[in-house]
């Protein structure tokens, strides 16, 4: 850090504090014409309007208030902690938010771009039981690198132009990614439409396979999982590109018994039939051999000397069995395949050999998809470790030029962060409030 730059905590140059939650039990509370955020709407983001509304009434009879606007909003817990946003109006909101006035320290921006560098350290700085909790005593806390004014607007802007032109990387990076999912379904389409397969005889599943079921979840749930024993395969184990083996839950031999006409068998096919996954596919690795399913997932065992089960998982992916799978609405509430449903499922049927050669043209095909998939996978991951270099850059007071450095300096507004900080610790002998309705704070009381 440059000689003059300075270090303090966010406590000695911001007013923090939180909001709060009206009654629910008086519904006039919520009538109003206040807005009153909640951390679910904490997205980066400028706030104008809210989802829900508050009166007068319920500012008065809770721990609620209004925050001016400009305020920096920092959510405390929960699964949105760590989001941000700032007040474009004035607003009020509920206890898991902490709000930030301006400070004369501070650029706004330049504080919002520190707290998001500073974001993953204040998370694990969280405490709580079930879920982290940053308190306002950890914000407070939290030592913050100042410049001068104008370098801060400075910096700021030089933040801005990286942040937009990685943006813009990973926006081109991200529509190529949505090209290559494209690309595999066309892949796939053409290949059960008839560029790869010659006219062929369709039959059913129930005619061709072995098994078509799934099982059941052991009684207790979760709660009687073991940390070992026999895999229980879940619809969140199976995805279309690869096996999860994180969460893979385990039973024992007499959970495993009252499951025992749904064993794995390695190769098997793997069908989600349930739920927001259905339709998702795999093939069984051996390490599910023996291995049990839940009611979310059905085994489809095909007869050998009949078809081979990559050939089974790569027609199941296609385009138009997947359109089949999502509209296949059974029961009121969830999407479901029935085993009916996949027993009389009819699918093209050429020779063994002729499959064997699909496959190898389809996989061919895809290969050169999943290269130029892992390179835009390792690209996105380095744009965000790069995101994170600049604003560690940025606040070492490494990211500006030497050329840039001194145009702020010449700046007629100029004066180092030593002096900016006198003025704002003379202001607060002379002023000992806490910040008002539409007052800009300018030091911790």
């Amino acid at each position: 850090m440059r000689e003059d730059w300075i270090k303090c905590t966010l406590g000695e140059v911001c007013f923090t504090t939180s909001g709060g939650t009206p009654s629910r039990s008086n519904k006039s509370y919520y009538e109003g014409k206040i807005p009153w955020v909640k951390s679910g709407e904490l997205n980066n983001n400028i706030i104008l309007d809210s989802v829900e509304h508050i009166s007068e009434e319920a500012l008065k009879k809770s721990s609620a208030k209004i925050f001016p606007k400009g305020t920096l909003l920092f959510a405390l817990y929960g699964a949105t902690i760590g989001k941000m946003a700032t007040l474009g109006i004035e607003a009020s909101t509920n206890q898991a938010i902490c709000g930030i006035y301006e400070s004369e320290a501070f650029n706004s921006k330049y504080l919002y771009n520190y707290l998001l560098y500073q974001k993953r350290n204040l998370i694990q700085q969280g405490i709580g039981g079930a879920q982290p909790n940053i308190s306002q005593t950890i914000l407070k806390k939290l030592l913050i690198p100042i410049a001068s004014l104008v370098e801060q607007k400075a910096i700021v802007k030089k933040i801005e132009q990286l942040f937009s032109s990685l943006d813009s990387g990973i926006a081109d990076l991200t529509k190529a990614q949505a090209q290559l999912k494209i690309y595999r379904q066309a892949v796939l389409k053409k290949a059960f439409e008839g560029e790869l397969i010659v006219k062929s005889k369709k039959d059913q599943l129930k005619n061709i396979t072995l098994k078509i079921g799934s099982g059941s979840t052991p009684r207790g749930g979760r709660a009687n999982y073991k940390r070992s024993g026999i895999p229980l395969v879940r619809s969140m184990n199976i995805h279309f590109d690869f096996i999860k083996y994180k969460d893979l839950a385990f039973i024992d031999d007499a959970q495993a018994d009252k499951l025992k006409n749904v064993i794995i068998k390695t190769g098997d096919v793997l069908l989600n039939i349930t739920g927001a996954s259905i339709g998702r596919v795999n093939i069984a690795p051996k390490e599910f051999n023996n291995g049990r399913v839940n009611q979310h997932v059905s085994i489809v065992r095909p007869i050998k000397d009949m078809f081979i089960s990559i050939y089974l998982k790569y027609f199941l992916q296609s385009p138009d069995i997947q359109n089949w799978i999502a509209n296949a609405n059974y029961g009121v509430t969830r999407q479901a395949l029935t085993k009916s449903m996949l027993e009389n499922l009819e699918i093209p049927l050429p020779l063994i050999q002729e499959q064997t050669e699909i496959v190898r043209q389809i996989e061919s095909r895809l290969s050169v998809c999943d290269k130029v998939e892992q390179s835009i996978l390792e690209s996105l991951e380095k744009a965000k470790a790069l995101r994170q270099s600049i604003l560690k850059k940025a606040f070492e007071s490494k990211l500006l030029s030497k050329e840039e450095i001194e145009e702020c300096k010449a700046d007629k507004d100029y004066e180092p962060a030593s002096v900016l900080l006198e003025k704002i610790k003379a202001a607060k002998q002379v002023e000992r409030v806490l910040p008002k309705k539409k007052k800009k704070a300018t030091i911790a009381k």
